[in-house]
């Protein structure tokens, strides 16, 4: 194993057992402290994040995996949950039909890319990227009403974990930057702390 493969694991390791618990904690307050409604939509995101961080760490962990292909799938795949599954306890909150219209919109989308990357991965492969980087902020065309929904701070945070992400895909680019796999998930893993926390902050604040 290569220093590179190693420092990737550990991120990985570190991901998906500070996301185990981040999920599971939530899940908690939401049911002590959220309001009628919230531990759905708090299900659904911890799910997509959970989700993404598996998935991710099975493909890269177990790269000798006879089922290897089918790892890549699942990981590519729950990219569109996760991201999916964050906009959820947000857009939710939106007034009037914008709830109901956003989300369900983001998620016709993102089920429409889970089941291209499960059953046609190849299909759409060139374009991932783009598809990804389009959902994460398809939010854009709803600015308006997120002002009106949520506070300045929640809406930084969000701004601030999309331009993360956002920033990361150009480390998930460069192929032959040293350490380049470690650091692109890191860029996932703070992107995804910072959404956490503006998740978090609606039950805590609410």
């Amino acid at each position: 194993m290569t220093r590179d493969q190693m420092a990737d694991r550990v991120v990985h390791v570190v991901g998906i057992g500070l996301g185990t618990a981040a999920a599971l904690t939530l899940v908690v307050v939401t049911a002590i402290d959220g309001e009628p409604g919230d531990l759905a939509a708090i299900l659904i995101y911890t799910a997509g994040l959970v989700a993404m961080l598996g998935c991710s760490a099975a493909y890269n962990v177990f790269d000798t995996s006879v089922r290897r292909d089918w790892l890549r799938r699942f990981d590519h795949a729950a990219i569109f949950a996760m991201i999916a599954g964050t906009y959820t306890p947000f857009t939710t909150r939106l007034a009037g039909d914008w709830a109901s219209g956003l989300t369900v919109a983001i998620w016709a989308v993102a089920v429409t890319g889970i089941a291209l990357k499960l059953l046609k991965p190849r299909r759409i492969e060139t374009i991932s990227i783009v598809l990804y980087l389009a959902l994460g902020w398809i939010g854009l065309v709803a600015v308006g009403p997120f002002r009106a929904a949520l506070d300045a701070r929640t809406l930084a945070l969000l701004a601030l974990g999309g331009g993360v992400y956002t920033a990361g895909v150009a480390f998930h680019l460069w192929r032959r930057l040293p350490y380049q796999n470690a650091i692109w998930h890191g860029f996932v893993l703070v992107a995804a702390g910072i959404h956490y926390v503006a998740v978090i902050g609606l039950i805590v604040d609410a």
